[in-house]
């Protein structure tokens, strides 16, 4: 009895460590964008950076894989590649370049709140491509989801037409990523069910898919920017690129805190830590960032929230398969 009760607690102790570190990585890169995004208006090139950073260190990360394990990892054909990769590559890219944008115009709150519609866009893919069986439950998620975001956007004192609409694409593209992102890890042929092996192959397309955007809007303003290009001084270019290489690292430590916490629990509670992440985020940005929330604001997100409890629950139960539900899940964290 002594020895069951040490493992539990070391089993649980070991599993709060590492909600904490997923939170951490989670919420601080949240924070830490909208922060930098206050003095450096540039977050498509930020993106690239952490794009580029990611590939560096998911490099990094599988060449020691291989030396603990002395087995070869994953590289995939060109054909492999450029064929099926590349669709996820540009989504994810996309996803991600737009939430990034957003910070230019919206809250925290505003963004963790219209974040959390993906669910609808995940569902509605989901469907599409047939990875999800119809259920009754289906439609009161959509209801409590849909009507929790326009009770938290209606006559909200910090709302933004432009950063909203950023972030509502997001999540649509968002729906999108994460369908093709479970169809591309279920394919045992390709070998990326380790999202280490995943992260480094998605990156370089990723990159290219979202370079053309940031040219356009952005390239002419940043060479003209005395940011990076035009300093006058070393030392405001090495700032710039240090403050931009710890929101890589962040990035890359928050999919890697994923992947813990998924291999050494479950993935049940990776779902669990985002709902609860969702209510740490919106009462840290109240607190340290003074967002102004209404009473009928932390209503709908309450009722969002049991909208996404409520799938977590649904998902659990009807899964059949451990990815099935990570990759449907995973949106809480980005």
């Amino acid at each position: 009895l002594g020895r069951g009760a040490l493992s539990f607690f070391c089993r649980g102790l070991r599993t709060v460590g590492l909600v904490l570190l997923y939170y951490v990585f989670s919420i601080g890169i949240t924070f830490y964008n909208k922060w930098l995004m206050k003095g450096f208006h540039y977050p498509l090139f930020m993106t690239l950076v952490h794009l580029a950073l990611i590939f560096c260190l998911s490099a990094l990360t599988r060449r020691a894989m291989q030396c603990w394990t002395g087995k070869p990892r994953i590289v995939l054909s060109w054909t492999d590649y450029l064929h099926k990769v590349s669709p996820t590559a540009l989504a994810t890219a996309l996803d991600i370049g737009l939430s990034n944008w957003s910070f230019l115009f919206i809250t925290i709150s505003l963004y963790t709140m219209t974040k959390s519609s993906a669910v609808l866009f995940i569902l509605f893919f989901s469907l599409v491509f047939k990875l999800e069986e119809p259920n009754p439950f289906l439609i009161l998620v959509v209801l409590l989801i849909s009507c929790g975001l326009f009770m938290f956007t209606y006559e909200s004192t910090q709302f933004n037409l432009e950063g909203f609409i950023m972030v509502l694409l997001a999540s649509f593209i968002g729906g999108i990523r994460w369908t093709l992102t479970q169809v591309l890890m279920q394919k045992a042929e390709l070998g990326l069910q380790n999202p280490i092996d995943t992260m480094y192959h998605l990156q370089p397309l990723m990159f290219l898919g979202l370079f053309p955007l940031f040219l356009y809007n952005e390239g002419l303003s940043l060479c003209s920017s005395e940011k990076l290009f035009r300093v006058t001084e070393l030392s405001p270019l090495l700032y710039s690129l240090f403050t931009l290489s710890i929101g890589g690292a962040l990035a890359f430590g928050l999919g890697f805190s994923e992947f813990l916490l998924v291999s050494r629990t479950s993935s049940l509670t990776l779902s669990i830590s985002g709902i609860f992440k969702e209510v740490c985020t919106m009462l840290l940005a109240a607190r340290l960032m003074g967002d102004k929330l209404s009473t009928l604001n932390w209503l709908g997100f309450v009722v969002c929230l049991c909208g996404i409890s409520l799938h977590v629950g649904v998902k659990t139960y009807y899964s059949k398969s451990k990815w099935s539900v990570l990759w449907l899940t995973v949106h809480n964290t980005v």
